[in-house]
């Protein structure tokens, strides 16, 4: 039984536990993370962020694991989270810091409580496909932004049901091995999009996802020729931006930006 300090952060809603293992001590089994990550048990969170040593020649390294437990290779609301707890254990010259990630190489500046992520360069878009889901035929297009996502655009996104319809199609024969996350998404304007989430690994719709936000904004900008940048308002609130680059073969420099706050902090047995 081991003593763990934590830092509680949230990014425009969708919380994380970080911790420091720079020193390679923490070795959490998936059901040590789910337990830490446990509303009821734990601290409560959608995911679990390690701060580690680089491999290569970034500042840090990025570990996310989803609250059940298992790693998954990139979380955008989390990367932002992550890139304000390492500025507080070693400054960033000039406000920029690099971090490695399965997805990638991630570029992050900060500004205050507002983070701009450079993300890694997304997967090829996916023409929309009919899936059958929970009763309804849908029209699904899909695209990779770090993590597999599935979008789908609603009239209604109030009255979307969330939770069966994510569900569906997050272990849709379609998207297997792997499974995808699965976003609502309604145009509320030429660049201005309202969006629901249901996301893998945490198995429910949470209030923010950074790369289902990235998802989204790209969908249109290839359904609509929408310009960059695109505002996305998530679940919990707040508004996240989206900014692009046209390329041959779909977009380049993709940056996301959107707060990253500190919660509490506190020590937790485990």
């Amino acid at each position: 039984m081991s003593i763990l300090h934590f830092q509680k952060m949230n990014g425009a809603g969708n919380d994380f536990v970080l911790l420091d293992n720079r020193d390679g001590s923490l070795s959490l089994t998936d059901a040590q993370i789910a337990r830490l990550c446990d509303r009821h048990r734990g601290v409560g969170a959608d995911g679990l962020l390690l701060v580690e040593k680089p491999e290569a020649q970034a500042d840090f390294r990025m570990r996310y694991y989803n609250a059940d437990g298992r790693e998954a290779e990139m979380c955008g609301n989390g990367a932002r989270c992550f890139a304000r707890f390492v500025n507080q254990l070693a400054p960033a010259n000039n406000g920029s810091v690099t971090f490695e990630t399965p997805a990638g190489l991630i570029s992050a500046t900060l500004r205050g409580d507002q983070v701009s992520l450079g993300m890694s360069q997304p997967g090829p878009f996916a023409e929309g496909v009919e899936l059958d889901a929970a009763g309804k035929s849908l029209t699904v297009y899909s695209i990779n932004t770090g993590v597999p996502h599935a979008v789908v655009l609603v009239d209604d996104l109030d009255g979307t049901d969330v939770h069966p319809l994510g569900a569906a199609l997050r272990h849709h024969h379609h998207f297997q091995p792997r499974g995808t996350n699965v976003n609502f998404v309604r145009q509320l304007g030429p660049q201005d999009l309202a969006i629901r989430t249901y996301e893998r690994g945490v198995e429910a719709e949470t209030l923010a996802c950074g790369t289902g936000v990235v998802a989204a904004a790209l969908t249109i900008a290839t359904l609509t020729g929408a310009e960059s940048p695109i505002r996305v308002l998530v679940k919990g609130g707040d508004t996240l931006s989206v900014d692009f680059l046209r390329a041959k073969d779909g977009f380049s420099h993709v940056i996301l930006t959107g707060p990253a706050d500190f919660v509490f902090a506190g020590d937790i047995t485990v």
